[in-house]
Order: structure tokens, then C-alpha cells, then sequence
């Protein structure tokens, strides 16, 4: 469900039609993330760690109303409830664009994103699914391999987009402490730098649970 913001009304209305006008309207931000509690709590309920901090980060998302908002044909949408096209490695070293769904309970999460999982790494091709109609997402990532400090990502800008594309680096660790990088970027019409440290403040938090 979504509902239209009154962009007469809006107190960002000046914001988002100045940013809306730039050929590249999205900025990111890269910060490390502490997952020494997370990584522990993971193990502890036998959840793949890749889907137990996708999860806290789809909370996080939907905690935070600007990173809910998304532009329909001009218009400005706020969704009830965001969900992910995270990338998915195969055997092959190939990946295809899945769709998880956001369920509060880390149980039923990790069910569903299990076999959705399961699912693109016994297809092949970048789409397995039909994504028409699917604008309440954020789009994810994981590159495990580097303990990147910046991320940029491939945009086609004639295609409308105004989804946060959130990825995740190399886990390191230091002193027992353990951490890795985390990027994210959005749109400026839509979330400022007020907003994407709420996130970050929101998200760290739910870690540490």
C-alpha cells in the first residue's frame, strides 16, 4: 500500500524539485558499521549472517519514513512497507536480481529468503522474476571480497529510479571487535544527509540487539 504526498504541502517540495532536475539526483555515503554483536546473535539462532543483516537492514529502512518515499511519474509516493532486490551469487560466479520480502520476525524472514535464495542460484539470467510494479524497494548488495571505502553504481539515467541502493563490504576484524563497510546511496529530492544518519544511527542500534 502507498499513499501520495501533497507535494503543495510538503515541506521539502523546494528540495525535491531542485535535486529532481539533476542529470544524477543520487549521492552516497560510506561508513563502517560495528557486527560484533550481530555476527555473535546470527550464529547463535544458525541464520546465515548475509540474511540476518539484510533483515536489520530492511527494519532499519522501514523505520525511517524518507527512505520509504519513491517518485511515481512526477509524483511523490510514501509506502507502508519496503522490501529488497538483493544480487545473488550462483555456483557459476554469475548472480541474478532476487526479491525478499520484509517480514518483522527474523524467523520468517530467513524461511522465505531461504528459498528465494535457493531459488535464483538453480535459474540462470539476470531476471528471474517480473519486477513491473515493484517500486517499494531498496536495492542491495554484498561484495565480501573488499574492504571497499567508496562505492559508485552503474545507472542508466533515462531510467526513472528512486530506490536506495544500499551494499555491504569485507567483514574485518580488529581487537575482537569486528566491522565492515557499509554504502549507502539515495535520491537527494527524496533523503538528505539528516536522514541517512538516522539510518545508520537506527541500523547500528539494531545490531547491537
Amino acid at each position: 500500500m502507498k499513499q501520495k504526498l501533497d507535494l503543495n504541502t510538503w515541506n521539502r517540495k523546494t528540495h525535491f524539485e531542485f535535486f529532481s532536475n539533476f542529470e544524477e539526483p543520487f549521492y552516497g555515503l560510506t561508513f563502517a558499521v560495528d557486527c560484533t554483536k550481530a555476527y555473535e546473535t546470527a550464529k547463535a539462532k544458525k541464520i546465515s549472517f548475509f540474511i540476518y543483516y539484510l533483515h536489520k537492514t530492511l527494519a532499519a529502512v522501514n523505520e525511517i519514513e524518507n527512505f520509504r518515499y519513491r517518485i511515481l511519474d512526477g509524483e511523490v509516493f510514501l509506502y507502508d512497507t519496503i522490501n529488497a532486490s538483493p544480487t545473488i551469487m550462483r555456483e557459476d560466479k554469475t548472480f541474478g536480481f532476487a526479491l525478499t520480502e520484509y517480514f518483522p520476525e527474523i524467523e520468517e524472514f530467513n524461511e522465505k529468503t531461504i528459498l528465494e535464495i535457493k531459488r535464483i542460484q538453480n535459474t540462470k539470467g539476470l531476471f528471474t522474476r517480473d519486477f513491473t510494479g515493484e517500486y517499494n524497494l531498496i536495492h542491495f548488495s554484498s561484495i565480501p571480497w573488499v574492504d571497499f571505502t567508496s562505492v559508485s553504481h552503474a545507472r542508466s539515467f533515462t531510467f526513472p529510479d528512486s530506490c536506495p541502493k544500499i551494499s555491504f563490504g569485507k567483514m574485518t576484524e580488529t581487537d575482537g571487535k569486528k566491522s565492515m563497510p557499509m554504502s549507502v546511496h539515495v535520491h537527494h529530492g527524496l533523503v538528505d544527509g539528516y536522514h541517512v544518519g538516522l539510518f545508520a544511527e537506527t541500523f547500528q542500534k539494531l545490531m547491537d540487539l
